[in-house]
């Protein structure tokens, strides 16, 4: 069965979209939706150029796909066929684009086509029933094929992104740390000059001085 959708904007991992009755039968739905997020995050960074893939997660399975602007996400249990995952994900993508497409770029806020959840939840029951003769027929339909979608685990994933997330902070610590390092050698050679050069300049000031008192008096 369909268990959760949303969708989002992969510029910037905006969630424009989602289903809303989500989660409410779920063990573990926030868990879910805070990897949901974070996968989102990824895709916005560029850390998975598939434009489909299909990412097990627990007794689950993500499945994305992507296409202009938008990452179009169901997660489903893992006995639900992929090809009807992908199914459902373009028939969502084809009325989203039809009735939002030129909005897309310029939603600034969370969920601003939270409307759109008729359109899923109308499109969700649909799919639910694998056994249905329209869902069966989809099955069939050799048009469609999935085969080549890659399968990946979420921890795999996800763990890409937080290395690369670690190695991006590690690597602003090191300028960081360059920089105070950098600040700190100059102070040091400003004090080495100092004390190189002041008493040099303490002698000339004295004898300029001397000299200066002894014009004033002769």
């Amino acid at each position: 069965m369909v268990k959760m959708t949303m969708i989002a904007r992969v510029t910037d991992g905006l969630p424009l979209a989602e289903g809303l009755d989500d989660g409410r039968d779920l063990k573990d739905a926030d868990m879910y939706k805070q990897q949901v997020k974070a996968l989102f995050k990824n895709l916005s960074k560029g850390q998975n150029d598939a434009s489909r893939m299909s990412i097990e997660t627990g007794p689950y399975v993500f499945h994305y796909l992507i296409e202009g602007r938008v990452c179009y996400l169901t997660m489903c249990d893992r006995s639900y066929p992929k090809k009807l995952a992908f199914q459902y994900l373009e028939d969502l993508r084809n009325e989203f684009e039809r009735v939002n497409g030129a909005q897309i770029e310029t939603a600034a806020r969370p969920y601003a086509f939270i409307k759109f959840d008729t359109f899923i939840q109308k499109t969700k029951k649909l799919y639910q029933d694998t056994r249905t003769q329209r869902n069966i027929a989809k099955l069939n339909d050799e048009l469609y094929e999935v085969h080549q979608i890659m399968t990946r685990n979420v921890q795999e994933v996800l763990g890409v992104g937080e290395k690369l997330d670690q190695v991006s902070e590690m690597s602003s610590r090191l300028t960081s740390e360059s920089r105070v390092y950098a600040d700190k050698a100059r102070d040091l050679n400003r004090q080495a000059l100092i004390r190189k050069w002041a008493p040099v300049a303490i002698v000339l000031g004295v004898v300029f001085l001397l000299f200066w008192v002894k014009n004033k008096l002769w």
